[in-house]
């Protein structure tokens, strides 16, 4: 099955969170869809501890750091001396499935968090890394949620002149 999401590239934070999304009123997500797990392209990993980082990473984001402190207690970097003399960082985690989650929530550390925005979209719960000049960039998808706003706009602007 081919990705189905609206919003896919974004750095592996929030390209997890993104596996939630609402098309035309209804809510869907990969990570509970059969095959789903697929067709996000890491058909190893495992779902549960994923839709547990996803969590962890939703609520970093509104302010509470303890579910993604669990998440990241499942893993360490660890550094060692390469056979070639060069330092080198390997990632170690308690269990195999809590490899990706890991990454994951990882990731979402070395991310700047004020680039990281929800879209401005009406009923959009997609988020994206803004890494627009100005960091002004206020929704997921310029032709999808930004036309429908401009468009809404638009009429709510001719209806007043009418």
């Amino acid at each position: 099955m081919p990705d189905p999401r609206p919003l896919t590239g974004e750095p592996l934070a929030i390209d997890l969170l993104n596996t939630v999304w609402v098309d035309g009123g209804v809510r869907f997500d990969l990570l509970e869809t059969p095959g789903g797990v697929e067709a996000w392209g890491h058909p190893e990993a495992d779902a549960e501890a994923l839709r547990a980082a996803r969590d962890a990473i939703r609520a970093a984001l509104r302010g509470d750091a303890r579910p993604l402190n669990t998440v990241l207690a499942h893993g360490r970097i660890a550094l060692r001396l390469g056979e070639n003399g060069v330092a080198e960082r390997a990632v170690e985690v308690d269990e195999g499935r809590w490899r990706l989650p890991w990454l994951a929530a990882q990731n979402l550390l070395e991310l700047d968090r004020g680039r990281i925005r929800a879209c401005a979209g009406h009923d959009c719960v997609l988020h994206f890394y803004d890494t627009s000049r100005a960091g002004k960039r206020m929704w997921c998808s310029m032709a999808g949620c930004g036309n429908r706003a401009k468009a809404r706009r638009h009429y709510e602007r001719s209806r007043l002149r009418a």
